[in-house]
């Protein structure tokens, strides 16, 4: 096998990734994507001692990609309602588009996570209830009702995933129906 020159670590990722959407974790190993990309079997052991650390490190890109996703939806002006729901449909989006990274993000079967990956998990989950502590106590516990918005967005994700939402119910409009409905259910006066 020849030397690889440029960014392997990059690439083995992609194409683990690729791999994980297309035939799923369990055929991910780190000899079949060396021989994907061209590289010596022992080549992506320089950056992945072994399989969980790729897959860790794949969760950890995951969770950075989210929280950018988020950030950006936050950070784009306006009302608490209009970030709250332009964070919503990001975070629908990025699940929708990739769901099987997703379920490898919050993948716990057989073991805890590392702190790189629980740090990288927090962070996106710090930028939600970072915006939900704006909302001057208009929706209660903040992080009572991020867990709340989660679960519905998640499942909102998993359910257009699956491809078991009936066709009138499209992701981005349930993902804003349920935070208007739960800011509204939620209002403290």
């Amino acid at each position: 096998m020849p030397y690889h020159h440029g960014n392997l670590r990059a690439e083995l990722l992609a194409r683990a990734e690729s791999v994980v959407a297309s035939e799923g974790v369990d055929a991910l190993s780190l000899r079949s994507l060396a021989r994907d990309i061209g590289v010596s079997h022992a080549a992506p052991g320089r950056h992945f001692p072994d399989r969980q650390a790729l897959l860790d490190a794949l969760a950890i890109e995951g969770f950075e990609r989210l929280g950018g996703e988020l950030s950006a939806a936050v950070g784009d002006g306006g009302s608490f309602e209009d970030r709250l729901t332009r964070t919503a449909l990001a975070y629908v989006r990025f699940a929708t588009g990739h769901p099987a990274l997703l379920e490898l993000m919050y993948a716990r079967k057989h073991r805890e996570p590392t702190d790189e990956v629980r740090a990288a998990a927090d962070a996106w989950a710090g930028v939600l209830l970072t915006l939900l502590a704006e909302s001057d106590a208009a929706i209660g516990d903040p992080e009572r009702f991020g867990v709340i918005l989660l679960a519905a967005l998640h499942g909102i994700a998993s359910l257009a995933a699956g491809e078991s939402l009936p066709p009138a119910h499209a992701p981005d409009q349930l993902a804003v129906d349920a935070v208007q409905r739960l800011l509204r259910g939620s209002r403290v006066d």
